[in-house]
């Protein structure tokens, strides 16, 4: 999502920043241009206008910073004004300072991903040590409860029993009295949606809201539909005062005008965006890292803290101790590709590496490498561990049942190995380098071409 808006800006930057003087008339011209790019994406018109003329009050007659050019202060004021837009350096943390149970109620039209997102925040909270209960009293869409207390069982967290035939307000108020007396901490409410707003949804959740006084009222918006999503936003927020939003489907192919404006119109910060469809695939929203994605400038930040989660420190240490030994196999080999497939796609991961932008659009139409990362995990399973740990056991009769085993070819077979022993030689000369040594190699590994590794 938002590459489009992305490659937009940056060709308005691009002769921005070749301009070495900025006079009210080229800051109008630029200004009319990311107007209507923001148009074009599908933001609402009176935050555009408000928008814009915040950039052009600032950037009229503005004292340019010594370390930038002109045009470089211009783009660095649409930088800060978008993320003021998006709420930036507002607390959007959840408000859960209150005698347990805390009840979250998650609001919102049907398909816009809420059970999904119940489930998700679950598994968010439980990593923050809180003990939540995901609540099922959306009553009347076929299979609601049932996707809900399945995706507690992925998740190992408990779904509360309900059936399809009580009353939404009586399950929730038995939830909470189940929650009290079962030490849950946090109850996480998954009501009822429609395709559309109406009087009979309302009243429903006003009821809920009313019997078990949630701390938190997040309403779930679907990034696809754009527009859309902010104006239903505002009748949710006219209604039930809700405290925050969960952007949905934001890694989809949506313009991004939901994103950009939903802040602005409801007046209530996005709490969490979701970027794939993965139960772990919630992040904390920071309108400064959002806006720096948006404008090319990745998110290394999240992509840090990405890793930090995902990536087992006592396990690196030992890979680091066998790189060393030169041990490594394709044992570890595939629990590093396990790894890297937490991070999610390597789309998703690109977005967030300043400069790759260019690289990703070149992709396009390219295999997706996840598939890439499936066949050769496939491969790697139809081994013996004795296999795994010693690769020159594999002769012709064992690559044939490998093959056959991983549904791959001979010669996919042959190919992953010679990969992987040319990946394993590389490895052996960097650490005879040297740190010093190991800088210039990695460098010169550009120039070994397609295929060099087997990732």
């Amino acid at each position: 999502m938002l590459d489009n808006l992305s490659e937009k800006l940056e060709l308005i930057f691009k002769k921005l920043r070749g301009q070495g003087v900025m006079t009210e008339d080229n800051i109008k011209d630029a200004l009319r241009e990311v107007r209507l790019v923001l148009l074009e994406a599908d933001v609402n018109f009176k935050v555009v206008k408000d928008f814009v003329e915040r950039v052009r009050l600032r950037a009229v007659g503005v004292e340019v910073v010594k370390s930038l050019s002109p045009g470089q202060q211009v783009i660095k004021i649409v930088h800060d004004e978008l993320i003021v837009m998006m709420g930036g350096g507002e607390d959007n943390s959840l408000d859960l300072a209150a005698k347990p149970p805390v009840a979250i109620m998650m609001v919102g039209l049907q398909g816009a991903g809420k059970t999904t997102s119940c489930g998700k925040l679950a598994k968010y909270l439980r990593a923050q040590k809180r003990r939540p209960l995901l609540v099922p009293a959306d009553v009347y869409r076929p299979a609601a409860i049932e996707q809900l207390k399945t995706l507690g069982r992925q998740l190992s967290i408990e779904t509360f029993a309900s059936s399809a035939d009580q009353d939404p307000v009586t399950i929730c108020r038995e939830a909470k009295k189940y929650a009290e007396l079962n030490g849950f901490d946090t109850l996480i409410l998954d009501t009822a949606g429609r395709h559309q707003i109406d009087d009979f949804l309302m009243n429903e959740l006003v009821r809920i809201r009313d019997e078990v006084a949630p701390r938190e009222i997040l309403f779930v918006a679907d990034a696809m539909t754009g527009q859309e999503a902010v104006n239903v936003a505002s009748g949710f927020n006219d209604q039930l005062d809700i405290t925050g939003v969960v952007l949905t489907k934001l890694d989809g192919d949506a313009k991004g005008g939901a994103a950009l404006s939903i802040r602005a119109v409801t007046g209530k910060p996005i709490k969490f965006v979701g970027m794939g469809e993965k139960l772990d695939a919630l992040e904390v929203f920071h309108a400064d890292r959002l806006v720096s994605r948006i404008l090319g400038m990745g998110d290394v930040l999240t992509l840090v803290e990405k890793a930090h989660s995902v990536f087992d420190e006592v396990e690196a240490k030992k890979l680091q101790q066998k790189l060393k030994k030169n041990k490594f196999d394709l044992e570890d080999f595939r629990n590093q590709l396990q790894q890297v497939k937490k991070l999610g796609s390597l789309e998703s991961i690109m977005g967030m590496i300043p400069g790759m932008g260019k690289l990703k659009k070149q992709m396009e139409g390219m295999p997706p490498p996840e598939k890439e990362m499936m066949r050769i995990e496939a491969i790697i399973n139809s081994m013996t561990p004795k296999e795994r740990a010693n690769h020159s056991l594999i002769n012709g009769s064992r690559r044939l049942r490998i093959a056959k085993g991983s549904g791959t070819s001979v010669q996919e077979v042959n190919q992953l190995l010679k990969r992987f022993v040319d990946t394993q030689r590389v490895v052996q000369q960097l650490q005879k380098m040297g740190p010093m040594g190991m800088m210039k190699g990695m460098k010169g590994l550009k120039g070994m071409g397609k295929g060099a590794f087997p990732f």
